[in-house]
């Protein structure tokens, strides 16, 4: 059987040149692209199978590592590396610390690229030797992503579209259902969530973000 590799980034060129160095170390792989975290989504779901996932941190939908725990938590047999601009020793070590089996800077070379792919592929991890001279994940963080990886995948999808600032009524239209089947949603999130009201989600699906300090707080309104 072939090898099949996933791609999850919103910027074309580099998705061509990700395919590009996977396809000289693996001739005849099959790949698969994805340019956001909901396109993302629907491709796991249609390749339940697939042996790797390479995905940027940055993307439409993305909101730092929550879609990397989401990810594990549903799919834990599909090996992710995450691929970033981000190349702080801190951001590299919390993507492994939640769940990534390597990380490859997106300024790395195609040999470069080609040796972390298969290794991964090979069952071992793979980052740059900063990632290992980083603190651990905080005991606050790691509590958090507990806590998102018992949302259902709907449930996930109502909380980054409250983290983009949308109401109710907004989702419900995005989503195609009714806005009492969004209000139990977000009832279920606060209460998985041990939190009273949106706001408080948001800010603590916040904590999972590259940069904290950058998460918006939603308007409120009846939950």
């Amino acid at each position: 059987m072939p090898t099949t590799i996933l791609i999850a980034d919103d910027h074309p060129l580099f998705r061509e040149a990700l395919r590009g160095a996977v396809q000289r170390i693996l001739p005849g792989t099959e790949l698969h692209e994805a340019d956001s975290v909901d396109a993302l989504y629907g491709l796991v779901e249609a390749h339940a199978d697939a042996d790797l996932l390479l995905m940027d941190l940055n993307m439409p939908g993305a909101h730092g590592f929550n879609a990397l725990v989401h990810l594990r938590a549903h799919h834990p047999q599909l090996p992710v590396v995450v691929v970033s601009a981000r190349e702080e020793p801190g951001v590299m070590r919390r993507a492994l610390d939640h769940g990534a089996l390597g990380f490859i800077p997106k300024s790395a070379d195609s040999d470069t690229i080609g040796t972390a792919v298969g290794l991964v592929l090979d069952g071992e991890r793979w980052a740059p030797a900063a990632a290992a001279s980083a603190p651990a994940m905080g005991r606050d963080e790691h509590e958090v992503a507990q806590r998102l990886r018992e949302l259902t995948p709907q449930q996930f999808r109502v909380l980054q579209m409250l983290g983009e600032g949308r109401l109710n009524k907004q989702i419900a239209y995005d989503l195609g259902v009714s806005e009492a089947t969004i209000k139990a949603h977000v009832t279920a999130v606060l209460r998985k969530l041990g939190v009273n009201n949106r706001t408080q989600a948001v800010l603590m699906a916040g904590r999972l973000a590259v940069d904290p300090d950058g998460v918006v707080v939603p308007p409120e309104e009846p939950d």
